[in-house]
């Protein structure tokens, strides 16, 4: 799992931990079981804040199925979508609750509305850290001007604002920083992954690639093909090993554009290339090395020189369902190969 899966996973096992204790204090609240906040005289909260606490419960609770499914699923396609949704429903929730226990309780609540802004930040860096901060002020400014004073004094709202828009940019700033770091560590293991299982010359994979690749086709009926460049020797003897460079490169391309999607071409060292066919038998390989002479034969263009190389191409195939391995195969291609090689006098 990459960094990136790693920390969404983290971000949503902590917005679904701490919105169920939410959700348990905002319920202990409603029926006057929290301490200190008990029920205003006759018994009952009002009408509109019973609407607010509950309908903030009930908005908690998508949130944190949205929650719960991006945990089971970090790398889904809506999973941005699904993360844009319980920022607006934290956001809606804890405004609707910061309203509803400042008003009835007159307890000062307000800088809970800081852990919304977090988790903006959290969620969609600076924007979302922003955006958060845009609307709980909004909401606060409407209910200040329904409310009054029962809502909080002038001084309180001004506050809250100032402040919360002081942390967004600070946590904003933070999370982008961070959300940079995680792309970076990313791509850095990327390109380490790649590097692995690739030649670096080419392009190719190399013999981990190809292991990799025939473990994948277990079971199923695959070709192998080993080619070996005849001539090669003398292109770098003559013209360089810069001009041999160009000619491995081209003969890579050229093993490209000849298979089908599925094959994977390889280089194992020097001037020796191997091919795995999937779902390939030995007539079908037979054709594909035919193809290949022809093409690697075409004279390629090395250190501004036209440069002409051959190349003996042994096979090997296994059925579907046959317990031989990629080892096994390249043994038996090789062997082929050899084979080619001796009976056109083509010396090693």
């Amino acid at each position: 799992m990459t960094a990136l899966l790693r920390r969404r996973r983290s971000v949503e096992a902590g917005a679904f931990l701490v919105r169920s204790a939410g959700m348990v204090l905002i319920l202990l609240l409603a029926v006057g079981r929290l301490p200190g906040f008990g029920l205003p005289e006759g018994g009952a909260l009002p009408l509109d804040a019973l609407i607010g606490a509950f309908g903030t419960l009930a908005v908690m609770a998508v949130s944190n199925v949205l929650a719960l499914a991006g945990f089971l699923r970090p790398g889904g396609k809506r999973y941005d979508l699904a993360g844009a949704g319980q920022m607006l429903g934290d956001t809606v929730a804890t405004v609707l609750i910061v309203i509803v226990v400042q008003v009835n309780w007159g307890q000062t609540v307000w800088p809970a509305l800081s852990l919304a802004v977090v988790i903006g930040a959290l969620r969609r860096r600076l924007p979302g850290a922003l955006l958060v901060w845009a609307v709980a002020a909004a909401s606060l400014a409407v209910a200040a001007v329904h409310y009054g004073s029962a809502l909080m004094p002038l001084s309180d709202l001004t506050m809250a604002v100032m402040l919360n828009l002081l942390l967004a940019a600070l946590s904003g700033v933070q999370a982008s920083a961070s959300g940079r770091h995680v792309r970076d560590l990313d791509e850095a293991r990327r390109q380490l992954a790649h590097q692995a299982a690739h030649d670096g010359l080419t392009g190719l994979a190399n013999r981990a690639g190809l292991a990799a690749h025939a473990a994948s086709l277990d079971g199923r009926a695959v070709a192998l093909l080993v080619l070996d460049l005849n001539g090669f020797k003398a292109v770098n003897d003559t013209l360089g090993h810069a001009a041999g460079d160009e000619v491995l490169q081209a003969v890579a391309d050229r093993l490209r554009v000849a298979l089908r999607d599925g094959d994977l071409p390889g280089r194992i060292g020097g001037d020796e290339f191997v091919v795995v066919l999937a779902d390939a038998d030995l007539e079908t390989a037979t054709e594909l090395a035919d193809r290949l002479r022809t093409e690697i034969s075409r004279p390629v263009q090395a250190a501004g020189h036209p440069v002409t190389v051959g190349v003996s191409i042994g096979v090997a195939a296994r059925e579907a369902g046959s317990p031989a391995g990629l080892d096994e195969l390249s043994s038996a291609a090789d062997a082929a190969m050899y084979r080619e090689k001796a009976a056109r006098s083509i010396p090693g």
